[in-house]
């Protein structure tokens, strides 16, 4: 039996992201209408965009009724299972952080396969896979993540894809091999929130000298 690995690790990564956002319209009080519409917004809206970019007709999410079925089942999960708030912030970043890890890896396979080459295949995959996140946060009205500078954001997307574009070139990637990946960049993600990892700020920072009055 073939899998369809892009398939399956997009569909994944769908619904990790789309229980990413109907754990943040939890958090902001939504209804749950806006729980649907918010999963289904961070989850479809990279895959979209990489579609458009491709130029590879409709776009998967529209295409493929399958996809509607990640942020419906995301925001039913989040109905009958979310009692509170206390945890959900925490629950955002980890169902976020595992959206992150699968979608750097389909972006660029998706790339790969419609012939672009390795720099604008390893691109694609962090767009693929910060592009829902920052329409999500957007629509709640929050920074985000991938401009917060208290976070690392991008930098496991970007591993995320290089490795999975080196695999790909190597005749090495399979659903084992982006599995890998994929725990490889959420183990990333996760280590910088907790150890409060971050990029570089946008222009170094000096600190004005203090004089002491004579």
């Amino acid at each position: 039996m073939h899998l369809d690995i892009p398939l399956i690790l997009d569909l994944t990564g769908c619904f990790f992201f789309a229980v990413s956002g109907s754990l943040l319209a939890v958090r902001k009080g939504f209804d749950l209408v806006g729980s649907v519409l918010l999963g289904s917004l961070v989850g479809l809206g990279g895959g979209v965009v990489r579609d458009f970019i491709l130029n590879a007709g409709p776009p998967a999410a529209f295409s493929n009724p399958i996809y509607l079925a990640a942020p419906l089942l995301a925001a039913l999960m989040v109905y009958l299972v979310v009692g509170g708030v206390q945890r959900v912030s925490r629950l955002v970043l980890m169902f976020d952080a595992g959206g992150l890890a699968l979608f750097c890896i389909t972006g660029s396979l998706k790339a790969l396969e419609a012939g672009m080459n390795a720099a604008a295949a390893i691109l694609l995959g962090v767009a693929t896979a910060v592009g829902g996140g920052i329409l999500r946060d957007i629509t709640a009205d929050q920074v985000p993540s991938v401009f917060d500078p208290k976070t690392m954001y991008a930098i496991p997307a970007l591993l995320g894809s290089a490795l999975a574009t080196g695999l790909w070139y190597l005749g090495w990637l399979n659903l084992v091999t982006g599995t890998v990946v994929a725990v490889v960049v959420f183990a990333l993600r996760m280590l910088a929130l907790h150890f409060h990892w971050h990029a570089p700020l946008a222009a170094r920072s000096w600190a004005r000298p203090r004089f002491r009055r004579g």
